[in-house]
């Protein structure tokens, strides 16, 4: 593999975490695997938010990584961004010592969650972990889960640092999203993390979309990016209208249950299950996901 810079645009798929009995399934692990390596993503997000990360224990995120890696060994090679998270700067440094020799291209890194830094503390965060990582690192910019918002000045003086390399955008803000990508440099990679406003995003500018909703219909969301590459943006909306409704029902209750229950249903999964203080869907929610699977088995029919 080449440099994550390089590498970070088109369609990147944020991997759910399979677990059985309270253990990480490595069967369905592997399956997965296989599953979406022949499918159009372009990379593997492993062990942030929609694979549950923060239940993880160290051991179990190293296996994680090394079994996708093994799985992929024959088959096409997909870059891997390891998921990192913690309001503690020098512990996240250790971290990254930890991983430094593990088989990834990257870091998808977080703000600093419940401490609410300054933007001068978020700065200095960050580059004191890209001048400590042994990969570059994306940022992941989602204040509505950390409580503190990477302005624009700020994510501008951090695009400047050679080893970081773009941003998981979740800043809920169009405005600012729109701002960045007219004012980045023209090798700072931007990313959707909003499945929701995933098209709107690409005519925007994005250079993709790191999306759950892709484990559903991988075909669909990668036939959306090639259609606004190719300019058809005729196109890009009508394939839109086939998943959009899909984007709100896979979060209409905590994600990754929704999607984890919808792989369980369609065998790619062994169990739905999710680690506390998660919980697995609502019969009600279930219910809606059972019905809309139906109905596209249908029109696929």
């Amino acid at each position: 593999m080449t440099g994550l810079r390089e590498h970070l645009h088109g369609l990147w798929l944020p991997l759910v975490t399979p677990f059985q009995g309270g253990r990480l399934d490595e069967t369905s692990l592997r399956r997965l695997t296989r599953h979406y390596c022949a499918q159009g993503i372009d990379g593997f997000i492993l062990g942030a938010t929609s694979g549950e990360g923060m239940t993880l224990r160290d051991a179990e995120l190293e296996r994680l990584v090394a079994i996708v890696r093994d799985e992929m060994a024959g088959r096409r090679s997909l870059p891997l961004c390891l998921g990192l998270s913690g309001a503690d700067t020098s512990r996240l440094k250790e971290r990254l010592d930890e991983t430094a020799d593990w088989p990834i291209e990257g870091y998808l890194i977080a703000s600093p969650y419940y401490v609410r830094p300054s933007q001068r503390g978020l700065l200095a965060h960050f580059e004191a972990l890209a001048d400590h990582a042994a990969w570059p690192i994306a940022l992941y910019n989602i204040p509505y889960r950390c409580a503190v918002n990477i302005t624009n000045q700020t994510m501008l003086r951090l695009a400047e640092h050679p080893n970081i390399v773009g941003l998981k955008d979740c800043g809920a803000s169009r405005e600012q999203s729109i701002a960045l990508l007219r004012d980045r440099p023209k090798n700072f990679r931007v990313l959707t993390g909003e499945d929701a406003n995933y098209l709107e995003a690409l005519t925007d500018g994005a250079d993709g979309g790191i999306v759950l909703s892709a484990h559903v219909e991988t075909a669909t969301f990668a036939a959306i990016l090639a259609e606004m590459k190719r300019g058809n943006h005729d196109a890009a909306q009508a394939r839109w209208h086939e998943v959009a409704d899909l984007t709100r029902l896979l979060f209409t209750e905590p994600s990754p249950a929704p999607a984890k229950y919808w792989l369980w249903r369609s065998g790619l999964i062994d169990s739905p299950e999710v680690r506390l203080p998660m919980v697995e869907v609502s019969s009600e929610l279930a219910a809606a996901i059972d019905r809309e699977i139906e109905r596209r088995m249908q029109m696929a029919a």
